[in-house]
C-alpha cells in the first residue's frame, strides 16, 4: 500500500480497512537525504508492526551517468543502516516509471540499464536478500510525451528508443525492452498501471472495461505473435518472475459520473480476480492510498480506497474470498509515520460537532467579557505611543512559527504552529505584518519628505540583499566542510505545496546544483548573474529576495497612498494577485519565486503598507462598527475548526475533528487554500486571524502582555536579526545526531533551549553590530 506519510500511517489504514496491508511503500532519495534516516527507519518501524513487507523506491536526483559504483555502495549502506532489525522482505524499486518522459531519468535506456545493474550489484553485496523490482510505467500511450533531453534522430542513443529502426520515434517502438536491465540483474518485474481514461485531460469518472486490466497487462500466456506490450506474458511468464502492480482507480470527487464505489469496486474486482484469470506470477499489488491534485491544485484525484467506508467494506468483503494476503500485528506495534509520528486523536461524530460548538462559545465568552464585567475593562491596551506593541507581538508570533516550522523537528509545538489558528503560516504574516510595519513607520513622513523615504527603504532593500548574498555563500562554504550535515540548508524535499503541486510531494531538489562551478577556473561566466540574481539559496531564507523587490517598490505605494489613491493601489495589486494566481506567471528567475511568486505575494506586502499607513483610521472605523468586527471573530473561529478537520495529525498528541470528510475537505484546502498562490480562502483566513489577534490584544493587552509579551515582543521586534540566526541555528540543530529519530520530548526539549537561546541573543544584543535587525 502506497499511503501518505505525511497524512496517513499504517494502522490508520489498517484502522480503515479492518486489517493491515501487506506490502507497505515509501520513496527514498539518491543520494538520501538527512531527514529520510530518520523518515525510511520509522516506515520500516510501522511496517514491521502490521508484519509487512516493505518497499522503498529509489529515485536519483542526480543525473543517471552518476549512479556508479561508489554511488550506490553509499546508497546500499544507508539503507542497509536504516534496514536494521527489519525482519520482512525488502523490495528496492529503482527509478519507476524509466519508459515514460515525465521522471529526470526517463526515456535514457542505455543510461538507466547501467544504473540498475550497478545499484543492484551494491544492493546484493551489502544486503540480505534484497528484491529488486524494475518497474516501468502501462505502455499503451508510449511514448507519451517526450522527455525534453530524449535522444533525437541520427544521436548515439537514438537507436535504443527506435527499436524497429525506421528512423521514427513512435508508438510502433517497444515500450519496455530498451530499458530491461537483463534477467540477472531483476528479482521481480513490475508495472504501473492505473485507471485513468482522461489521459491527462479535463477530469472524467468513468467505469472501467470489463478487460481493462487485461489489456494493460496483455495475455496471459505468450501467444505466437507477441508484441512487446503484452507485458505479463513477455516479462512475468516467459522469463518467471513475479509480477509487482501498482494500481488506482482515478475519481474525482467534484466531476460528477458514477459514484466512487462503483468505480473502484469495479477495478479492484479485476485485480483481485485476476489469478484466477491465469494472472497467477501477480506477486504483490501495490494501492496508491493518496489524494493528488492536477492543474495547479485546481482538480482533486482521491485515488484512496478506504477513506470511503462502503468501498472499504466491499475491499475488506473481497479479500477475504480471495488468495491475497494482508499483513499481520506483530509484538511491539505501534509505530510511528514516516514524515511524522502516528497516534494522535481524531474526534469524529457528535462529539466533533460538541467540540466546535464549545470553541465558538469560547470565543462569543471572550468576546461579550470586556462589554459585561467591568472589571475586565482595565486589561485593554491604552498605550499612546508611535510604536504599536501589539503589532510587534503579533510579529514575534510570526517569527516564531516561521522558526519552528523551518527547524522541523517533530515536537509539541508544532500543535500551535502547523495550521492549527487556520489555514494559515507563518510566512504570510510575516509579509503582510513587515508592510504594515513599513506604512507605519513612512506613511506619516512621505508626504512632505519622500526623498528620505526613498533614501530609506533603498538603503534597507540594498542592506537585505547583501545580507541575502551573504547567507547564500556562507551556507555554500559551510556545505564544502566533510564533517558538517549541510543538507538541511542545500537540499529541499517537497512536501505538495510548492509550484510544482502536490504531485511533485517527496521529490527532492538540490539548491545548489550548479554553484560548484564557483570552484572552476575560471568561473563559468553564466555562473555570477544567477548568483547575483539569487538563483541559489537555503530554501529557509529564500523569501529574503521577495523583501528585497517590495522594499524597492514600496515608496510608490506610499506615494500613490498620499494622494488619496488607495482605491487605485488595491486595484492594481488584486489585479496582480489574480492575473498571478491564475496564470503562474514568473517576473523573475530568483529562487523565491518558487515558493512566493512576486505578482501573487505583493498583495500581502501592499494590504499590510495600507493598513499600516490608515492604522488609526482603521481602528476608529471597526470600533464604531463592532458587528462588522464580530463577524471577523466568528469567521476566524469557523476557519479555525476548517483547519482542524484536515486528516493531518503533527504527533502522537495531536488532535483533530472529523468535521468534514477528508476527500472534501482536501478538495476545498487544495482549490481555495493552496500556500504558494495564496488561494483566495488562504488570503481571507490570514486577515481575518490579524483582525482577530488585534482585536484580542486590544481587549486583553494586560493579560496577554504579562503571559507572553516578555518573550514575543523583543522577537517581534527584532525580526530581521531573528530570521537571519535562524538559518545558522538549523544548520547546527542538523549536525546532533540524538535529535534526527524523532523523539517527541526531546526534540521539545530542543526547541524550548533554541527558542531561549535566541530570545537571549536579542536581549544582550549579541552581534547587533554585525547582523542586521
Amino acid at each position: 500500500m502506497q499511503l501518505d506519510w505525511s497524512t496517513d500511517s499504517a494502522a490508520r489504514y489498517a484502522g480503515r480497512l479492518g486489517k493491515p496491508a501487506a506490502l507497505y511503500g515509501h520513496e527514498l532519495s539518491l543520494p538520501v537525504r538527512e531527514q529520510e534516516k530518520t523518515f525510511i527507519p520509522q516506515f520500516l518501524e510501522q511496517a514491521q508492526s502490521k508484519g509487512a513487507d516493505a518497499l522503498i523506491t529509489v529515485n536519483p536526483r542526480i543525473p543517471l551517468a552518476q549512479v556508479d559504483e561508489k554511488t550506490s555502495a553509499e546508497l546500499a549502506q544507508e539503507i542497509k543502516a536504516m534496514a536494521e532489525g527489519f525482519p520482512g522482505r525488502l523490495f528496492i524499486r529503482f527509478a519507476p516509471d524509466m519508459n515514460a518522459g515525465w521522471p529526470a531519468w526517463g526515456q535514457k535506456p542505455a543510461e538507466y540499464i547501467a544504473a540498475f545493474r550497478v545499484v543492484t550489484a551494491s544492493m546484493r553485496d551489502t544486503l540480505e536478500d534484497p528484491v529488486m523490482v524494475w518497474s516501468p510505467f502501462q505502455g499503451g500511450d508510449y511514448p507519451f510525451v517526450p522527455a525534453p533531453d530524449a535522444a533525437q534522430p541520427g544521436s548515439p542513443g537514438f537507436s535504443a528508443l527506435d527499436t524497429n529502426s525506421d528512423g521514427v520515434w513512435n508508438p510502433e517502438d517497444a515500450a519496455y525492452s530498451p530499458y530491461y536491465p537483463g534477467d540477472d540483474a531483476v528479482d521481480w518485474v513490475g508495472l504501473s498501471a492505473f485507471h485513468d481514461d482522461t489521459a491527462g485531460g479535463p477530469p472524467a469518472n468513468t467505469l472501467p472495461a470489463a478487460d481493462g486490466l487485461a489489456r494493460m497487462l496483455g495475455p496471459a500466456q505468450p501467444v505466437q505473435a507477441a508484441v512487446d506490450l503484452d507485458f505479463y506474458a513477455g516479462y512475468a511468464v516467459a522469463r518467471n518472475k513475479p509480477l509487482l502492480l501498482e494500481t488506482g482507480a482515478f475519481y474525482s470527487p467534484a466531476s460528477g459520473g458514477p459514484t466512487e464505489k462503483d468505480i473502484k469496486s469495479a477495478w479492484v474486482s479485476q485485480i483481485l480476480a485476476s489469478p484466477d484469470s491465469g494472472y497467477d506470477n501477480i506477486g504483490a499489488v501495490l494501492w496508491n492510498e493518496t489524494v493528488e491534485q492536477r492543474a495547479s491544485g485546481e482538480v482533486a484525484i482521491d485515488w484512496r480506497l478506504t477513506a470511503d467506508s462502503g468501498t472499504a467494506a466491499v475491499l475488506a468483503d473481497a479479500l477475504a474470498a480471495t488468495s491475497f494476503r494482508t499483513g499481520a500485528e506483530t509484538a511491539g506495534g505501534g509505530g510511528t509515520t514516516a514524515d511524522t509520528p502516528a497516534g494522535g486523536g481524531v474526534i469524529s461524530g457528535g462529539w466533533a460537532w460538541m467540540a466546535a460548538a464549545a470553541g465558538v462559545a469560547l470565543a462569543a465568552v471572550l468576546w461579550v467579557l470586556p462589554f459585561r464585567w467591568s472589571a475586565a475593562r482595565s486589561w485593554a491596551y491604552q498605550e499612546e505611543t508611535f510604536r504599536d506593541r501589539r503589532v510587534d507581538m503579533l510579529r514575534g508570533m510570526a517569527i516564531l512559527f516561521v522558526v519552528v516550522n523551518h527547524v522541523g523537528l517533530t515536537s509539541l509545538f508544532q500543535l500551535l504552529t502547523q495550521e492549527t489558528i487556520g489555514a494559515v503560516s507563518g510566512a504570510e504574516f510575516f509579509v503582510l505584518l513587515s508592510g504594515t510595519v513599513l506604512g507605519m513607520v513612512y506613511g506619516p513622513r512621505i508626504k512632505d519628505n519622500p526623498g528620505d523615504v526613498v533614501d530609506k527603504t533603498a538603503g534597507r532593500s540594498w542592506k537585505l540583499y547583501v545580507t541575502a548574498l551573504t547567507v547564500v555563500m556562507a551556507a555554500f562554504l559551510i556545505s564544502l566542510i566533510p564533517l558538517v550535515q549541510s543538507s538541511v540548508l542545500t537540499g529541499f524535499t517537497d512536501q505538495g505545496t510548492g509550484a510544482a503541486g502536490a504531485a511533485a510531494a517527496g521529490r527532492s531538489y538540490d539548491m545548489y546544483s550548479e554553484v560548484e562551478g564557483l570552484l572552476q577556473f575560471p568561473v563559468p561566466a553564466w555562473l555570477i548573474p544567477k548568483i547575483l540574481l539569487l538563483e541559489f539559496g537555503p530554501w529557509q531564507f529564500n523569501i529574503m529576495g521577495l523583501y528585497v523587490v517590495l522594499l524597492l517598490l514600496s515608496p510608490l505605494i506610499l506615494w500613490a497612498l498620499s494622494r488619496r489613491l488607495a482605491w487605485l493601489v488595491l486595484l492594481v495589486s488584486g489585479a496582480l494577485y489574480t492575473v498571478g494566481s491564475l496564470s503562474r506567471i514568473r517576473l523573475l528567475p530568483s529562487q523565491f519565486e518558487d515558493s512566493f511568486p512576486l505578482m501573487v505575494w505583493q498583495i500581502l506586502f501592499v494590504l499590510g503598507v495600507t493598513a499600516g499607513y490608515y492604522r488609526r483610521p482603521l481602528v476608529d472605523w471597526f470600533s464604531r462598527r463592532r458587528s462588522v468586527l464580530a463577524c471577523c471573530v466568528l469567521l476566524t473561529v469557523l476557519f479555525a475548526l476548517f483547519a482542524l478537520s484536515n486528516p493531518y495529525l503533527s504527533n502522537a498528541y495531536d488532535v483533530r475533528l472529523a468535521l468534514l470528510p477528508d476527500a472534501l475537505h482536501q478538495m476545498l484546502y487544495s482549490g481555495y487554500f493552496g500556500r504558494t498562490y495564496l488561494g483566495a480562502g488562504r488570503l481571507l483566513n490570514v486577515l481575518l486571524v490579524v483582525i482577530t489577534a488585534y482585536t484580542l490584544l486590544t481587549a486583553y493587552w494586560k493579560l496577554l502582555e504579562r503571559a507572553l509579551g516578555w518573550f514575543l515582543i523583543p522577537l517581534g521586534q527584532n525580526t530581521l536579526y531573528v530570521f537571519i540566526i535562524h538559518v545558522f541555528l538549523i544548520l547546527a540543530l542538523a549536525n546532533i545526531p540524538v535529535l534526527q529519530p524523532g523523539n517527541l520530548w526531546l526534540n521539545t526539549g530542543a526547541y524550548i533551549l533554541l527558542l531561549g537561546l535566541v530570545w537571549t541573543m536579542v536581549k544582550t544584543r549579541f552581534l547587533f553590530s554585525v547582523i542586521p535587525r
